[in-house]
């Protein structure tokens, strides 16, 4: 199990994914994360078929604990302020000013805890002609320039999963440990700020440093023709995927394998550049190749030949792989509704220790009696 954070108290008002996915970052590491919900509902995440679990919810709030308080009552605005005199770190993801308007500001609370490091995640910023535009993960991926990257253009429609959430999450984390790191030199808490936006933007640095430094536009495929990346569907309609990259043995031993070497002196095949500049001869002339074997065909091929490859893999797939299993990387815990909650591990290897079991998310308000005892 990873402890390294184990002497740290986390206090998260966390709605949706930043704000929890960035504490789930600290609980993976040990420390005690206490996540504040509002009574009866609690984290908005959690509602799914009339139900308070849901596989969203789960999925950025493990290792957590959940108490219920409406910071705007007395009774229970003073077990938050005590919360708060005894923590470290206090994340929200609110819009601008809603913290707040809940007794949770950063003026308020760095006054009760001076060594209180606050974390406040928006948006578009605290301040500014956006600060007050609604922002989800779609509108951060847009906004950023990163969405433009994975949209094919002759047909647009969002896909993936919500990285922009997931990116803000973690940035935010590594914003409150050098925090940390910095008040055990002065003693003194910090305002750690990031907005969803200057994530993306920052995670998008490839198509930024493009355009300042060529002033060249990327697009959706730009990089998989320079990394030479490609996927292609199988006779048993699996899907393989390949990056070819540039040392040229990669693709002398690519056609080897698919049996056609004398393609290696086809003039599209020649150079880094021919293959990047044929890039969709290349696709219209391998796919009919791939198309006429299974998955596991290729699969044995390329390992025999060192392509680097993978099967386009399901979670099921994933996890039933050797190496996955080899690495131990599901995790699993006793649910609160019984049985067994499984997941994925947190991918850090400290000292060789590693995270070998998980804490299930809580259910709403069960921890009240424990930590209010506290």
């Amino acid at each position: 199990m990873l402890t390294q954070l184990s002497d740290l108290r986390v206090i998260e008002m966390g709605t949706f994914i930043t704000g929890p996915a960035a504490s789930m970052q600290l609980a993976d590491l040990g420390a005690d994360v206490v996540k504040v919900e509002r009574p009866e509902t609690g984290d908005p995440f959690r509602a799914f078929e009339g139900d308070l679990y849901s596989p969203h919810f789960q999925t950025y709030n493990r290792n957590k604990r959940s108490v219920t308080l409406d910071t705007r009552d007395p009774v229970d605005l003073a077990r938050f302020d005590d919360l708060i005199a005894n923590a470290d770190v206090f994340i929200q993801n609110f819009r601008p000013g809603a913290a707040e308007k809940l007794n949770a500001g950063y003026e308020r609370l760095s006054s009760l805890n001076p060594r209180l490091i606050y974390c406040s995640i928006s948006g578009f910023g605290s301040s500014g002609p956006d600060e007050m535009r609604p922002a989800f993960d779609t509108v951060a991926q847009a906004s950023s320039g990163f969405l433009r990257l994975l949209l094919n253009p002759k047909e647009p429609r969002v896909v993936g999963p919500a990285i922009a959430d997931a990116i803000t999450g973690i940035y935010a984390a590594m914003g409150i440990l050098s925090a940390l790191h910095a008040r055990n030199s002065n003693g003194r808490g910090a305002k750690v700020e990031l907005s969803m936006l200057e994530a993306m933007s920052y995670f998008n640095l490839d198509d930024f440093t493009h355009h300042l430094s060529e002033g060249i536009e990327m697009g959706p495929f730009s990089r998989p023709e320079v990394s030479q990346s490609y996927v292609f569907h199988c006779a048993d309609g699996h899907m393989i995927a390949l990056h070819m990259s540039s040392p040229p043995k990669f693709w002398e031993n690519l056609l080897t394998a698919l049996d056609h070497p004398e393609l290696i002196d086809n003039p599209i095949f020649a150079s880094r550049a021919a293959r990047i500049s044929h890039y969709e001869t290349i696709l219209d002339c391998l796919r009919p190749l791939f198309a006429a074997q299974p998955l596991a065909h290729w699969k044995a091929r390329f390992a025999q030949f060192e392509v680097p490859h993978a099967e386009v893999a399901t979670p099921q797939a994933v996890l039933a792989s050797p190496q996955a299993q080899h690495l131990a990387l599901e995790v699993s815990g006793e649910s609160p509704r019984g049985g067994t909650f499984r997941t994925i591990r947190n991918p850090l290897r400290i000292n060789g220790e590693r995270m070998d079991r998980v804490i299930a998310p809580p259910l709403l308000g069960q921890h009240n009696a424990a930590i209010f005892g506290e």
